[in-house]
């Protein structure tokens, strides 16, 4: 599984332009984390939006990755997002999950914190969908 999903995402292109990596992984969990730079910001100087939907929505995805066979890959079918706060600190982690895996489709979340210099980190983004499994 690892290996597995490690490798997928290593092929998203889009995600190492934002300088993403994967932090966590283990089965139903998929950690993400992205500096906070310049080049990632909106006109008041905060993380843009789209970088906390892209992250939170691939840190869920790849945890329900984590729950289908291999042989299959997922998309995601629809997602919403709530943005909580403004996205400033250092870093945004998101922290993917299940909420029900089924065998067409899987219902994830994620939260998404701005990480602060001095290690706290406060809730910015909490993310809603559904994924589908495709296969390869």
């Amino acid at each position: 599984m690892d290996t597995r999903i490690r490798d997928s995402f290593a092929r998203q292109a889009f995600l190492q332009n934002l300088g993403a990596q994967i932090t966590h992984l283990e089965k139903g969990c998929v950690q993400i984390e992205v500096p906070i730079t310049p080049q990632l910001s909106q006109q008041q100087g905060f993380a843009h939006a789209g970088v906390a939907f892209s992250i939170g929505d691939s840190a869920a995805g790849y945890s329900a990755l984590t729950m289908i066979d291999d042989g299959f890959e997922v998309v995601t079918s629809e997602m919403k997002i709530h943005l909580l706060a403004p996205a400033i600190g250092t870093h945004l982690r998101a922290k993917g999950g299940i909420i029900r895996a089924g065998r067409k489709l899987l219902v994830v979340e994620a939260d998404v914190y701005a990480l602060q210099a001095d290690g706290s980190e406060r809730h910015i983004a909490k993310l809603m969908g559904t994924m589908v499994p495709v296969p390869l």
